[in-house]
């Protein structure tokens, strides 16, 4: 019979505590050390380049063994937590000297990626969101949370309007629930770290019950969110899991509110990833975020960033930030003054969240009391300025005077990082640590007083004090002055040539001298502890200074870029034109080597004469530039910040779109062109009047006839589409030049270029008319393709061209737009036709599998042929 493996108590505790938290690497702290056991131990050992040792070897109970001081803890859980691991933290729960049997443990807190507080994990002008996803029958449910910040967000719609979501918000971590881990990975693919909880967790009752104990309300309605049910439900189990990983001091999540999705310009993730807004997929490159965050502040980069995710659609809104730049711009003193103050300004957001939670330091209180001051000369400037926007800030800026007085005459103003240090708390805020203070400062003083004073009053002149660790401090007296040494002294110590003596006055000073070091470590995080509870009244009020010096600095930040890179104004308005001016790609032109001028280029569009511009061009030419930067004009208009051109004007867009370059799904099995043409559907499918929409290379996926004739068809559906959506369509197709002669709203330009005997130089500018050629054989030169296979390419062309006229394939395609032009799915007159109207139209192309196309127009044929 096998023997059974002996166990320690310690490690009898830990087993208990670590079945509570098998997904977790478990801190168990004994002693002085956080030590890793088991499987953690190995992973530790590997993550943080520690020794990786046994406990116990060669016994029974042997086991693996990792482990690190406990005042390392800050150095080494921020890499746990990157490396993408929950850690559970273990902390003695008594104190070992008042306990005879195994000191009690629990864990405090457990830390996950996106759940983190400790400043070497958090970004910081970053926003570390948890999010939760609530699978309803119709609509997801979707919450953010920040608890370094207390930002709490609230949002429900389809899946690709929460696909777009996890795109802006990039949370760290997201709550699943377990029954839907499939449904989860299908939708949004395995980009995210992802927990999966209970399925009771998502439950409607549950969730409001979580969020209004929470918030200590009777209702929802004073969000605004009470008709957002599964948000709730999202919402709520993200408390639940704060609740289950000990993260319990939460005043600081004061509020929570919705992302309304009809108040932001939409834009699919596709878009956002084609116009590099703050991320790329290329590691060096520079993104439209790069360029123009001039941000000071933590809270202002971080707001920035929000505001480039959700650019806005309120015309009164963008004009009121747009009258703020301008405002900054015309007065310097008063831009100089506001960043300058910035400066002086922390992480206050994050600060008064380390209050609510426990986790602030003493020097940090001063940091977030210094931050407070700095504002109060941004709030009298704003109020006084000219500017009523800036007035009405100023106005809602709170002075905090109570908040900062309590911390100026109780912190010191050189607190130490950690309060045990001592002379944490000022003088004069406790009388009896004043005098515990004089006691362990004046010890020397006193003692040197009370033995002048004896040798004084007994006439011994060589009286010395000392101190051991046998009976403390006592009088020694050489031994020729014994015999006039006082009756009430008492003698503990006689030597060769001297007695030692102790007395009462001496032992109550002894007794003070000892307890002193100790009570005042007690009393000054007795007064710390009550200092931060007075300080978590004025949470909300520090929290909305954050939020409004974060505004203005985004607003800062918009004058500096507009100043530095010759940034005009745009004018926005009610209309669905777009006139730009001289347009820049705010990207491109920073990139130009010194004395290079970006070459910038004029784009109109309306839905009455010119709705579509056919682009044409070489690749290489500029086309795609072109596009990008009139949908990133547009996006800086509408975040509130100036444009790089020399004259813009924009009616505001509600949607922009974009299908720009080739983006590769092959590992979800979709080839480029199916991914092309997912993309493409999704746009015609939600065009609305005032979408602004960017077409690159439609149909390359595919063979040359059957791209050109998608392209076509595109082209002639946005034309005839209702809502005219305004288009830039870019082509190497030069054959779609001819949809002039029959769609009165498209315009043919091209991206200019000088031909030379051998070579092709790109000038860049957009002008009217149409392209002839690709010039993709002399591109593959200026790539330095070998100079036989360019001899060879041009045999090639000019075969193929003698073989397929580009005249017949523009013939063909007349051909067949003036016999369909009657079947136009918008104008339909014919009773057959109505039916096969609706039967297309009725139709979910998005979800039609290839098999169940064909039959659908096998069907449309039989029904033509029955005429």
């Amino acid at each position: 019979m096998a023997k059974t493996k002996k166990v320690t108590p310690l490690m009898k505790q830990y087993n208990a505590i670590k079945v509570k938290y098998p997904d977790a690497m478990l801190l168990f702290r004994v002693g002085d050390f956080y030590e890793t056991f088991g499987e953690d131990a190995v992973k530790a050992a590997g993550v943080l380049g520690i020794v990786l040792t046994k406990r116990g070897a060669g016994s029974e109970s042997e086991t693996a063994l990792a482990g690190f001081p406990h005042h390392s803890l800050n150095t080494y859980l921020p890499k746990l937590v990157k490396a993408g691991m929950r850690v559970a933290i273990c902390d003695q729960l008594e104190d070992p000297k008042m306990t005879k049997t195994i000191v009690k443990r629990g864990v405090t807190e457990l830390v996950t990626p996106g759940v983190a507080l400790n400043d070497e994990v958090l970004q910081s002008k970053t926003n570390n969101f948890l999010a939760a996803i609530h699978f309803g029958k119709r609509k997801l449910g979707i919450s953010f949370l920040d608890i370094s910040t207390g930002e709490f967000l609230v949002a429900e719609g389809n899946e690709e309007y929460i696909d777009k979501l996890l795109q802006n918000f990039g949370p760290s971590e997201v709550l699943v629930q377990k029954q839907f881990k499939n449904k989860f990975k299908e939708a949004f693919g395995e980009r995210y770290y992802t927990f999966y909880l209970d399925d009771w967790i998502f439950q409607d009752d549950y969730a409001n019950e979580q969020l209004t104990e929470h918030f200590k309300i009777k209702s929802l309605k004073g969000f605004g969110i009470d008709d957002l049910q599964h948000g709730i439900v999202s919402a709520g189990a993200i408390l639940y899991y704060l609740s289950e990983t000990q993260h319990k001091k939460l005043e600081h999540i004061s509020t929570i509110h919705r992302v309304e999705e009809d108040h932001y310009v939409w834009m699919d993730r596709f878009t956002v990833r084609n116009l590099e807004l703050y991320y790329s997929n290329q590691p060096e490159a520079v993104t439209l975020l790069d360029v123009i965050d001039r941000t000071i502040s933590p809270m202002g980069g971080r707001l920035l960033k929000r505001w480039l995710a959700l650019p806005l659609k309120n015309l009164k809104q963008i004009q009121q930030r747009h009258e703020i730049v301008k405002y900054l711009i015309d007065n310097d003193d008063f831009y100089n003054g506001i960043t300058y103050q910035i400066k002086q300004i922390s992480d206050i957001e994050r600060l008064i969240s380390k209050v609510a939670t426990g986790k602030i330091n003493p020097r940090e209180v001063v940091l977030l009391k210094d931050s407070l001051k700095a504002i109060l000369p941004i709030k009298i400037n704003a109020e006084k300025s000219d500017n009523k926007s800036l007035q009405q800030l100023g106005k809602q800026l709170h002075n905090c005077a109570d908040l900062i007085e309590k911390i100026a005459i109780t912190i010191n103003e050189n607190a130490p990082v950690n309060i045990n240090k001592g002379n944490t708390i000022a003088n004069n805020v406790s009388k009896e640590l004043d005098d515990l203070r004089g006691i362990s400062t004046n010890a020397k003083d006193y003692l040197d007083a009370m033995l002048a004073r004896e040798s004084e009053r007994t006439k011994i002149p060589s009286l010395k004090i000392s101190f051991n660790n046998v009976f403390g401090y006592y009088i020694e007296v050489r031994n020729s002055h014994k015999d006039k040494v006082p009756e009430e002294w008492v003698r503990k110590q006689t030597l060769v040539n001297a007695e030692r003596y102790i007395t009462e006055e001496l032992k109550e000073y002894e007794t003070k001298i000892l307890g002193a070091e100790e009570k005042i470590a007690v009393l000054e995080q007795q007064i710390f502890a009550d200092l931060l509870q007075f300080m978590t009244v004025h949470i909300l009020q520090v929290q909305e200074n954050a939020q409004r010096v974060a505004k203005l600095d985004c607003l800062c930040s918009f004058t500096q870029t507009a100043k530095d890179n010759n940034y005009v104004r745009p004018q926005l308005d009610e209309s669905t034109d777009l006139e730009i001016k001289n347009g820049r790609h705010p990207v491109i032109e920073k990139q130009l080597p010194i004395g290079e001028e970006y070459i910038a280029n004029d784009v109109v569009l309306n839905r009455g004469q010119q709705q579509i511009i056919m682009i044409t061009g070489p690749n290489m030419s500029g086309k795609s530039a072109i596009l990008r930067q009139t949908a990133l004009i547009v996006l800086l208009a509408q975040m509130g910040s100036y444009v790089p051109a020399q004259q813009a004007r924009i009616g505001v867009v509600d949607k922009i779109f974009t299908r720009v370059g080739a983006s590769d799904n092959i590992s979800m099995g979709e080839s480029t062109f199916m991914v092309e043409m997912n993309e493409t559907a999704n746009i015609l499918n939600n065009i609305s009047e005032r979408s602004l929409v960017l077409l690159d290379e439609i149909g390359r996926g595919t063979s040359t006839y059957d791209g050109i004739s998608i392209a076509w068809a595109i082209a002639e559906y946005l034309h005839e589409h209702p809502s005219k959506a305004k288009t830039l369509f870019a082509t190497h197709y030069h054959e779609l030049n001819d949809m002039t002669e029959t769609f009165d709203r498209v315009k043919n330009f091209n991206v200019s270029i000088k031909e030379l005997k051998d070579n092709v130089i790109f000038l860049r500018k957009l002008v009217p008319g149409g392209s002839e050629h690709s010039f993709g054989i002399h591109v593959a030169k200026l790539a330095g393709m070998p100079a036989s296979v360019i001899h060879r390419a041009n045999k090639m062309l000019k075969k193929l061209e003698a073989s397929h006229s580009s005249d017949e394939i523009k013939d063909k395609l007349k051909q067949a737009t003036e016999e369909d032009v009657q079947l136009s799915f918008f104008q339909l007159d014919d009773p057959l036709l109505e039916d096969i109207k609706e039967e297309i139209l009725g139709t979910n192309i998005d979800t039609l599998t290839p098999i169940e196309a064909l039959m659908k127009l096998n069907e449309i044929k039989r029904m033509l042929i029955k005429k």
